[in-house]
């Protein structure tokens, strides 16, 4: 399917209540003045750009998108039958130059997990989420004050938020899972869970797994660190795979409980990265970043994007810098005294929810997945 002759794809439909309407397709909208108008006018309660608030902080929602890790064959089955996600995978796959549709549908399993492969299905499958909403709850969309992706899923969030295209995100996307991948395959790394508790030493841990590397492996060079802190006494580790097998083999020494290995194939959020970044760069310059018109919660400090200038600055940094979720979560839900806004996380898995569970009780006892594939109780490998 042509770019150029696309339908109505993240432009004009409904449910984006967030979108400038002035990006549609070429001529759509020119001939349709009257009902754009009504469009501003029942979306933010005027024509001016400020949505509505909500009279009750209770009544709003906020949107979780997955990062990487996520993934599973099949994973998008359940949405092909709402408006537009056919279309979705035909312009990705475009930009892409594979088929992501059936590789996300039919596998295998070692080739999605490649991150080439999959950093594109989960943002892609977490906005064919959003038109799940559209068609089922599309109010959830309308009173959506806050959204947040983990790593990748930054991506997906920026897309709900009109700071990206969509077609800019996937062609980003395509360049940082490139990238990375190559980082990787250049350096070895790998990551692991890890699940402690309050006598957990993570940062121990990861000094004397470089010491040990060093002096009785012969490794000159060694990076083992937190790369992201997930929930309390919840992390994952990058790093060198001889540094992450020392985690594993001396975990009790440092009161880890459990130790599991994340389905990627690099130690991301790490200067092992940073090959990656220059690319990114180049990129970012390419593509017009713009305002985002919901609060969107960045990773590398938990805190609302400022302007545009801060998302590119700010996503640059995410490729070899910590992904602080906990803090991310605390800062969301913060302003919530009594109830929690419903929060929905898009995309495959309930990682996200887990992990919700984990850092605000509260907040979880009003999550709802937009994925059925398991109980929302489910265990998975972020704890």
């Amino acid at each position: 399917m042509s770019l150029a002759l696309r339908p109505r794809l993240w432009t004009r439909r409904f449910f984006f209540c967030h979108r400038n309407y002035n990006v549609a397709v070429e001529g759509e909208l020119n001939n349709d003045k009257l009902m754009e108008e009504q469009l501003v006018n029942d979306l933010f309660g005027g024509t001016g750009g400020s949505k509505k608030i909500p009279d009750k902080l209770e009544n709003t929602s906020t949107l979780l998108f997955p990062g990487q890790g996520s993934q599973y064959v099949g994973m998008v089955k359940n949405l092909l039958k709402y408006p537009n996600v056919k279309d979705m995978f035909d312009v990705a796959s475009e930009i892409l130059g594979f088929k992501l549709l059936d590789l996300c549908i039919h596998g295998p399993k070692n080739q999605l997990d490649k991150t080439i492969y999959c950093q594109p299905a989960v943002v892609v499958t977490s906005l064919a989420g959003v038109e799940k909403l559209q068609a089922e709850t599309p109010e959830v969309l309308e009173n959506c004050m806050a959204v947040a992706g983990y790593s990748v899923g930054e991506y997906a969030a920026l897309v709900f938020s009109g700071a990206l295209t969509f077609e800019d995100a996937i062609s980003l996307v395509k360049i940082r899972a490139l990238e990375m991948q190559k980082a990787s395959d250049d350096t070895g790394g790998g990551m692991i869970s890890l699940v402690g508790g309050a006598k957990t030493k993570f940062n121990l841990a990861c000094t004397d797994a470089v010491e040990y590397c060093h002096e009785k492996l012969g490794m000159e060079r060694v990076l083992c660190r937190v790369s992201g802190y997930l929930a309390p006494n919840i992390r994952t580790v990058a790093g060198h795979r001889a540094a992450l097998e020392y985690l594993s083999s001396q975990k009790q020494n440092y009161h880890i409980r459990r130790v599991q290995i994340l389905p990627v194939s690099g130690a991301f959020h790490t200067a092992l990265m940073r090959p990656a970044v220059k690319k990114m760069k180049h990129a970012l310059k390419a593509i017009e970043v713009k305002e985002p018109m919901v609060t969107v919660y960045g990773n590398i400090d938990g805190k609302p994007y400022k302007d545009s200038a801060d998302i590119v600055e700010k996503l640059l940094e995410q490729i070899i810098r910590p992904v602080l979720w906990e803090q991310t979560i605390h800062a969301m839900y913060a302003q919530y005294k009594n109830k929690a806004p419903h929060t929905y996380e898009l995309g495959p898995n309930h990682q996200l929810g887990v992990l919700l569970k984990h850092c605000n009780g509260k907040a979880w006892k009003n999550y709802l997945p937009v994925d059925n594939r398991d109980n929302r109780t489910a265990d998975n490998e972020n704890g």
